[in-house]
């Protein structure tokens, strides 16, 4: 008969505490427990599967994706498992491809010979979208969030945007393609106006890969408890090391559930 748990223990053998565990449980991250007869639950080496993949994948992909998949990857039939697993992969590989980009962007705009401001090297905004590859309605968003500062002419009141603000608009597009959001692109342009460079930038997405790569070697980890989850047959006797390794859930379990 396989081995069976009391809610503490099994919260001691995967690092949660016995609430965590109960959350776990009602949002469908880890499968029902049984009740014994006397009423309690119990639970078995799958729920300790689940909760250590839950684990590696909230830091691979976020907590609310890691619910998402373990629900989805525990019911489904052995092709949509692993096709959701292949996805997560996928996922973290697009985002490397996007901060290399980004990187690789920065430096060209790096390696440029200073522009002496003139009206010869303004654009409108229609030039300048054009030449990003954006919609004019996008320009007049980043402007309004204080992205970019074009200058204002004619009677009209028409944007002309100088050298300084193209380059923000260019940086702009360079880390909103890598998925940076308005707040943390705002800081990043705030930052080059105070400093005129771009090194702080270029080591944001030096962090940025890093972490991906981080994220990705748990995202593996996670993967070999999903093989054992979708695939009860396979040997499971080195995954007890890999989270010991790990040091166990510790203190990090609460902010996993967020």
């Amino acid at each position: 008969m396989a081995q069976r748990y009391r809610t503490a223990q099994v919260a001691a053998e995967s690092g949660y505490s016995v609430q965590q565990v109960r959350d776990l449980e009602r949002l469908g991250v880890i499968p029902p427990a049984v009740r014994a007869a006397n009423g309690y639950r119990e639970f078995t080496g799958e729920h300790l599967l689940a909760l250590r993949a839950y684990r590696a994948l909230a830091t691979a992909v976020g907590p609310v994706v890691a619910r998402e998949s373990l629900r989805e990857v525990r019911v489904s039939p052995l092709a949509d498992a692993a096709a959701r697993v292949s996805e997560l992969h996928v996922g973290l590989a697009k985002e490397r491809h996007d901060a290399l980009a980004a990187l690789s962007a920065l430096r060209a705009i790096q390696a440029e010979a200073p522009l002496e401001v003139g009206e010869e090297d303004s654009m409108s905004i229609t030039q300048l979208a054009g030449a990003l590859g954006v919609r004019s309605s996008t320009l007049q968003f980043w402007e309004q969030e204080g992205l970019v500062v074009p200058e204002r002419v004619t009677s009209q009141a028409a944007r002309r945007y100088p050298p300084a603000a193209i380059r923000e608009a260019r940086i702009t597009a360079v880390l909103r393609a890598a998925g940076y959001r308005i707040p943390e692109v705002r800081r990043a342009i705030e930052a080059v106006r105070e400093h005129a460079g771009l090194d702080d930038l270029a080591d944001a997405l030096h962090d940025r890969l890093t972490a991906i790569a981080q994220r990705t070697l748990s995202l593996l980890t996670a993967g070999t408890a999903f093989t054992h989850l979708i695939t009860p047959n396979a040997p499971q006797g080195h995954l007890c090391c890999v989270e010991r390794s790990e040091g166990g859930l510790g203190g990090s379990g609460g902010a996993l559930l967020q």
